[in-house]
């Protein structure tokens, strides 16, 4: 099964593995009209599958009494999910969440916030950015481990971190990130991520990148989710982010190594393909693919794949 902390994240650690400082110029980006401010009505599917026969479907659908683009909204969500770990029978949550997006400092730090509940605890997740050259993240999400305990025992984790951009030059930019996450029980989690992005056509918005990743549990193994004593990986990266007449377009490979306390050296790969739309008559789609290399908990690889579609209706 995955390293739980992957999957309901992936996104916003997509986010931090690519910074934002050494891309300011994509190619053939044009500026947006902003959008106006009124009710919308959003919907998204969630669905990733694994080597270990593990499923999870998630339908999500937003009601937002303001709502004038990504970073500015608020409203609500209502979410139902499907989890089916190793193939050994679906189990249905249902969540509910209040969701807010806005900024303040004149613009200079952007903040979000999804927080609610599955009638057992208290889930969500919150994240908080500027927009200086010396960008910086915080985050801190809530969310219940999809393996057969997690889910049968009312396991969760609480993860919570920063990362800050550092640029060397405008073609160069070091990121840095470390984080923490106590599991339901005895285990934590402690993060550490440093990655390089450097522009090699800023006309084209390609770049290359080096990421690399270790995590250590202080409890390896305490329940069925992957969690030995450390892991690490070493990831090249080619990533192309291009804007045409509004759509954002974003392709990035890679290929390189992984290891944990248990086994060695061994293959990771990494594909992820992102699409989004301008608003056009109020409405707007969004579709991310994301494929991975990463370990069962027998220290083992094996494909993890991902697929996530949204749609918006402003009014």
């Amino acid at each position: 099964m995955k390293d739980v902390a992957s999957a309901p994240i992936a996104a916003l650690l997509l986010i931090l593995a690519a910074p934002a400082a050494a891309e300011e110029a994509p190619a053939q980006q044009t500026a947006q009209e902003p959008a106006a401010t009124g009710p919308a009505l959003g919907t998204d599917l969630f669905f990733s599958t694994d080597g270990d026969h593990t499923d999870v479907l998630r339908i999500g659908a937003d009601f937002d009494l303001r709502y004038s683009g990504p970073e500015d909204y608020l409203g609500l969500r209502l979410e139902k999910a499907w989890f089916d770990p190793l193939g050994q029978g679906v189990r249905g949550r249902e969540r509910a969440y209040l969701r807010a997006a806005d900024s303040f400092a004149g613009g200079a730090w952007k903040w979000s916030l999804r927080i609610g509940t599955d009638g057992h605890t208290v889930l969500g997740a919150a994240a908080l950015h500027n927009e200086a050259a010396l960008r910086q993240e915080y985050f801190i999400e809530r969310e219940i481990v999809e393996t057969p305990q997690g889910l049968e025992r009312g396991i969760y984790y609480t993860f919570a971190g920063a990362a800050i951009d550092l640029p060397a030059d405008e073609r160069n930019v070091f990121t840095v990130f470390g984080g923490v996450q106590p599991f339901t029980g005895d285990n934590v989690r402690f993060h550490l991520r440093a990655n390089f992005v450097h522009v090699v056509k800023p006309e084209w918005g390609l770049s290359a990148q080096l990421r690399t990743r270790y995590f250590a549990n202080t409890e390896p193994g305490e329940f069925d989710y992957y969690s030995p004593r450390w892991y690490a990986q070493l990831l090249p990266v080619v990533q192309v982010r291009r804007f045409d007449r509004g759509w954002r377009y974003l392709l990035a490979a890679g290929l390189g190594v992984q290891r944990d306390s248990q086994t060695g050296w061994r293959r990771s790969s990494y594909f992820n393909a992102q699409g989004t739309s301008p608003e056009r008559r109020g409405w707007a789609v969004q579709a991310a693919l994301l494929y991975s290399e990463t370990p069962t908990t027998a220290g083992l690889s094996y494909d993890y794949l991902q697929v996530t579609v949204g749609l918006r209706r402003g009014f």
